[in-house]
């Protein structure tokens, strides 16, 4: 028997995913096998839509796009032939962030750039929505190698475990945080954001002890991990530093001796800005840490000082998960890099 023509056993009436996409992948998975090498002839689309009760409407739609993407190609009279030149992508990966901050482009292009030409990837951004979270997998399900997922909810943590659950372990990434209730192993790159919050202000005792004050601006609308407060308050009990939460540097004014942790890249620039409207100095006069490092940190006031999680790291670390088909749990350095501003 055919090889390719057994595959299409696998088609699944009650998938989500478009009947002509399963054929799609069927073939490219063939391909990516070698059990079709190029030259080789696949089977024509009447033998695939008899043999397997297929629409010829639905084969011919799958065939007509595996040409346009030069990875088959008609000869009349013949049939249908692979492609010496096609560029199949080995690996197909789904990759969904929360948002997509300068942080999460540099973990995205870390990403990239290891795997190389190994795979074809897909960009999503789920903006913390769980409608459009659940979607994005559920009407992709089957259709990628690997699903790459920073998923980052606070109030659908049950309802975000079941969604992941319909992904096969062995197919799942998820990056940032653990989950700890799911049954089965998946790949995991995570952060402990408390205790590295913690560690991290520790590493940096001896200047902030220069300040009387220590702000965490957390902001109220925008999620992040409650860990980083839970964090932040345990260094500040530890270290006998007086200290303060508020949501925005908006309507707030800075002073001499305050030291500040701030994680939103807008609040950051206001708090520079106010420094400088009322002569401030980073570093001397006011400190300034900033979560999470771009490059726009390293010149903005003369260098800001990060707490950051290695993005380049996690971008690696995955990759390499993915190129060498890993089942493994890692977590991401964490760190404090100095700067002038503290």
């Amino acid at each position: 028997m055919n090889p390719l023509m057994s595959k299409f056993e696998r088609i699944d009436e009650n998938s989500r995913l478009p009947k002509y996409r399963q054929v799609i992948n069927t073939i490219l998975e063939e391909i990516n096998q070698e059990l079709f090498k190029p030259g080789d002839r696949i089977p024509s689309i009447n033998e695939t839509s008899e043999e397997y009760y297929l629409s010829r409407d639905t084969v011919e739609k799958a065939y007509r796009e595996l040409s346009q993407r030069g990875v088959i190609s008609s000869i009349p009279g013949k049939g249908y032939y692979v492609n010496g030149n096609a560029e199949v992508a080995k690996v197909r990966v789904m990759i969904i962030f929360d948002k997509l901050t300068d942080h999460q482009k540099v973990i995205f292009n870390s990403f990239a750039k290891s795997l190389g030409k190994r795979a074809c990837i897909n960009l999503h951004v789920h903006h913390s929505d769980f409608k459009c979270f659940e979607e994005l997998i559920l009407d992709n399900i089957g259709n990628y190698d690997y699903y790459v997922i920073m998923p980052h909810f606070y109030d659908y943590r049950e309802e975000v475990e079941a969604v992941l659950k319909k992904i096969p372990r062995n197919k799942l990434l998820v990056l940032d945080r653990q989950i700890k209730d799911m049954d089965g192993s998946f790949s995991c790159i995570y952060q402990d954001f408390a205790k590295d919050l913690e560690g991290a202000l520790f590493s940096g005792l001896d200047l902030l002890k220069k300040y009387r004050k220590l702000f965490l601006v957390y902001p109220q609308h925008i999620k992040y991990p409650p860990e980083i407060r839970v964090g932040f308050r345990n260094f500040c009990h530890d270290a006998n530093i007086d200290y303060e939460l508020i949501p925005s540097v908006s309507g707030h004014s800075p002073r001499k001796g305050e030291a500040y942790i701030v994680l939103e890249e807008s609040d950051l620039i206001e708090l520079v800005k106010k420094c400088q409207k009322s002569r401030l100095e980073l570093g001397k006069d006011l400190g300034i840490v900033s979560y999470n490092d771009t490059p726009l940190k390293e010149v903005v006031g003369n260098g800001i000082t990060v707490i950051s999680t290695d993005p380049i790291t996690m971008g690696q670390v995955a990759a390499d998960m993915i190129i060498h088909k890993k089942r493994d749990s890692a977590k991401n350095p964490f760190y404090l890099l100095r700067r002038n501003s503290l």
